[in-house]
């Protein structure tokens, strides 16, 4: 799991914040294109591609974080339920669940959570998941 802090923009590169206005343009609709963005704002395209996925302002970050995360259950009652339990016991909100059907007593199943609350790191909650009774494979898909 990467690490995040929380800087005071005044010792970042004027960049950063450029990369920001850009995409806050594009996500409120004022411009359509990153181009339009980018020259808007005074910064090239390589340079907001370089960074957007890296920059955030804290009220984005911290108030709607979700993860994605694959696993594999054995196909035994209630072990998607023991999984639910955990991420709920970690303070984390089930979003959405995909559930494939199992197919040699396995079944892949996705699902999305909100962990703005969640109580640990996502890797401890991961670490409890790979432990839990008819789990294997547990992967994070992504963090927002």
């Amino acid at each position: 799991m990467q690490k995040y802090y929380i800087v005071d923009s005044s010792i970042l590169p004027e960049v950063v914040d450029k990369v920001i206005r850009a995409r806050t343009m594009i996500e409120n609709g004022q411009v359509r294109q990153v181009s339009e963005a980018v020259k808007r704002v005074g910064i090239s395209r390589g340079t907001y591609y370089k960074y957007k996925d890296y920059v955030f302002l804290p009220e984005a970050g911290l108030t709607q974080r979700k993860a994605v995360i694959s696993l594999m259950l054995h196909h035994d009652r209630g072990i998607l339920s023991e999984v639910l339990n955990a991420i709920s016991a970690a303070n984390g909100s089930i979003i959405t669940i995909n559930q494939n059907i199992p197919i040699h007593d396995w079944a892949s199943v996705v699902s999305s959570f909100d962990i703005s609350n969640l109580e640990g790191t996502i890797d401890e909650l991961l670490d409890v998941l790979r432990a839990s009774r008819g789990v294997t494979d547990v992967t994070l898909i992504s963090v927002e």
